[in-house]
């Protein structure tokens, strides 16, 4: 399981030129299930994502997580994370989840954050969507688990 997080002042999600989500002040997380990936590692994600200290504190160090700034989450699903760029000039997506395994654990993770309080908006599984954000920094991280 891939995420890739943004910090940002806001963002949003737009599905057929109508606005889906939108969030301020917070992390904008793109997710990406791949083969084998489980409840478990939804939840080392999760946990790991909401306590990262990514956020300045009043010295302007990152010392302050999402939690800790009341900030807001931003969750869309995005299996082209899980392409393999290797070989070729064309990823392949031989990595990635079923789509219905990938949309049980997309919810799931949606469901996992909100465990810990955080107000989340979201994008639609499988939909053609246009991202939009400001991001903060900017401030970009890769977090993976691998199976297991």
């Amino acid at each position: 399981m891939k995420v890739l997080i943004q910090r940002v002042k806001k963002a949003s999600v737009t599905i057929d030129n109508n606005l889906y989500s939108s969030i301020n002040n917070g992390i904008l997380a793109l997710v990406g299930i791949e083969k084998g990936d489980t409840q478990g590692e939804v939840q080392k994600l999760a946990k790991k994502i909401v306590n990262l200290r990514i956020f300045p504190d009043e010295n302007d160090k990152m010392n302050r997580s999402i939690i800790d700034i009341r900030g807001e989450m931003l969750i869309v699903s995005q299996f082209t994370l899980c392409g393999d760029c290797k070989k070729g000039t064309r990823p392949s997506f031989d990595k990635s989840a079923s789509p219905e395994d990938a949309n049980k654990l997309y919810e799931d993770f949606i469901k996992e954050v909100q465990t810990y309080g955080i107000q989340t908006g979201t994008g639609q599984f499988g939909a053609m969507m246009d991202v939009e954000l400001i991001n903060d920094g900017p401030v970009t991280f890769m977090l993976e688990v691998k199976n297991g």
